[in-house]
Order: C-alpha cells, then sequence, then structure tokens
C-alpha cells in the first residue's frame, strides 16, 4: 500500500511531513514581483498558490485587467480596494515606474498573464528585467502553458524542444525564419493564428520538407479542444477540407536523417530529366525527399532550360 493510499484509508489526512515538504498551508508570499500563471481556457486549472497571491498581494497588474477581475470573481477573490494595474505592449514605460516603485517599498507585487504562463509570448518580460535590474526578488508560480500542454499531447520528442513563438507577418521574413530552425535536432513549437496556419503550413513544407511529422493543436483545455497529427502535408489537406479557428499551437518533429541539399535536389533532377518530362521528374524528386512540389518543379524548369 502506498504512503496516499493508507493516508485516504487514514481518513484523507497528509501523510506525515506532507506540509513540511509541500507548504499545505497558505503562507503571505514574500515581498517580490510574483508572476502568476492564469488558464488558458478552463478556469479550475489556476493554482492553489496563485490562488493565495492574488488574495493576499498588495499590488496585482495585469495584461488585462478585465480578464483578472473576471477570474479573481469566478474563485471569490475581492479586490478589497487594492490597485489594479494594466500592464501590457502598449502602456509598459508609463506603468513601469509604479509597479517598481511598490516593489521598492517592500511590497508583493503580483502579475498575471492574461493567459497561461508569464513572459511566455507575453510583455511582462520588460517588467522582470527592470525588477531583477533594480534588485528586487523575483517569483513565479508556475501553472498552465499552452506550449507544454501541446507537447504533452503531441507525441513527438519532449527530451529536448525550441520554443519559437509567432512566426513573421511576410512569407519572405517567414520562410528565413523558419529556415533557420529547419535543421535543429529538436521539437520546434509555434504560435500561429487562424487566418495566417495555411501559409505557415505551407512554408514549413517548403522548408523543412512535406514529410516531417507534425502536429496542431488548437482551444487546449477548452470546451473545443483539437489535435491533429500526421505529416505537414497531411495537416495541409486536412486544413483545406475542414478550415479552424481558435488559438493554435504547431509542433514539428526533429529532422530523421540528413535533409536534402540544393546539390542533391539538383543530382535527383538531372537523373531524370534526361528519360523524364520536366512536369514529372519534378513531382517524383518532390515526393521522394519530402519537398514542394511547386519549388522543384522551378528547379527543374532551370535545369531544363540551361541543357
Amino acid at each position: 500500500m502506498t504512503t496516499d493510499e493508507r493516508a485516504d484509508e487514514a481518513g484523507g489526512e497528509d501523510p506525515p511531513g506532507a506540509e513540511a515538504r509541500f507548504g499545505a498551508a497558505p503562507r503571505r508570499p514574500a515581498p517580490g514581483l510574483h508572476f502568476l500563471a492564469t488558464p488558458i481556457g478552463t478556469a479550475r486549472d489556476i493554482t492553489l498558490r496563485a490562488l493565495d497571491t492574488l488574495q493576499m498581494a498588495d499590488v496585482l497588474a495585469a495584461e488585462d485587467t478585465r480578464t483578472l477581475r473576471h477570474l479573481m470573481e469566478i474563485h471569490g477573490i475581492p479586490l478589497k480596494g487594492r490597485p489594479l494595474v494594466a500592464y501590457h505592449d502598449h502602456n509598459g514605460e508609463q506603468a513601469r515606474p509604479r509597479l517598481l516603485a511598490a516593489l521598492a517599498e517592500g511590497k508583493v507585487v503580483a502579475y498575471a498573464s492574461e493567459a497561461g504562463t508569464p513572459l511566455v509570448a507575453d510583455p511582462g518580460f520588460q517588467l522582470g528585467r527592470a525588477a531583477i535590474a533594480a534588485g528586487h526578488p523575483v517569483f513565479a508560480a508556475p501553472g498552465p502553458s499552452a506550449v507544454l500542454a501541446a507537447l504533452t499531447v503531441s507525441g513527438l520528442p519532449s527530451d529536448r524542444f525550441l520554443f519559437a513563438g509567432f512566426a513573421p507577418n511576410t512569407q519572405s521574413a517567414r520562410r528565413k525564419w523558419l529556415r533557420e530552425m529547419a535543421d535543429l535536432p529538436a521539437t520546434v513549437i509555434l504560435y500561429e493564428s487562424p487566418k495566417r496556419i495555411g501559409a505557415m503550413l505551407e512554408d514549413l513544407a517548403a522548408e523543412f520538407g512535406a514529410e516531417r511529422a507534425a502536429v496542431l493543436c488548437r482551444e487546449l483545455t477548452k470546451r473545443f479542444e483539437e489535435v491533429r497529427r500526421g505529416t505537414i502535408a497531411e495537416l495541409i489537406a486536412s486544413l483545406a477540407a475542414a478550415p479552424i479557428k481558435g488559438e493554435i499551437v504547431v509542433l514539428v518533429d526533429r529532422p530523421h536523417g540528413p535533409r536534402a541539399g540544393a546539390e542533391d535536389i539538383e543530382a535527383a533532377l538531372k537523373a531524370r530529366l534526361d528519360h523524364m518530362s520536366v512536369k514529372d521528374a519534378a513531382a517524383e524528386v518532390a515526393e521522394a525527399l519530402g519537398l514542394k512540389r511547386r519549388d522543384v518543379y522551378q528547379r527543374a524548369l532551370a535545369l531544363a532550360r540551361d541543357d
């Protein structure tokens, strides 16, 4: 029988030493800046520690104060006249001095993300840097994270991963950005919007190879949570058949074996162009090497013209 099972039979009491090990009783947070992870979809995903900090902090700050107010109302935490400071991308320069002044007075300042873990695609980064530079303690109450939730359900290797955030808007910048990560021996994790997910996958196919394994997660922890797994080419096809909405996380497997370089592609095309049409040669090489057919076709045309 395990320790937990013995505790259950004893009436659900914590096993000896549990309070000392886990800090079961809520204590007032230490003075300093406390980053609080907030739910990404399900209000009950917030941790007890985060709720305790929201209850006892002297100053509250949030990327979206409306979201934090609503979360506190759900969990029965009153504001009690405490300052609630909006801190986001557009007012950081103005809001930061006020929060740093509160820290200098030895107060407990809690910063909550709009959703997920602060500093992960979140404006709290400069606040954390400023607090550290000023010599104030900085703490994290860990919790929900779309990155880790997606990695957990993806089935892709989790021993090494790179969170790359949002891709650039333009195709040329996005292709260059992706190209820099194509050969990394790690699972690559990206955020994307429903409006750009199709273009993103097309660029992923071109830079990573259409046959690379990938996973598309949307609306994680929410009512319409969905996970699509397959090659990048299969995800493109599934998106064409059934478009999606909501917040999206894309994960791409690490490369397995060497990727085809320009010389490899050219050699493969030349071996076929002497007995196949440009179209057929390009299609066969693209499929064999996991490349975008249109790009290979352009290379085949150039080779055919040179000959």
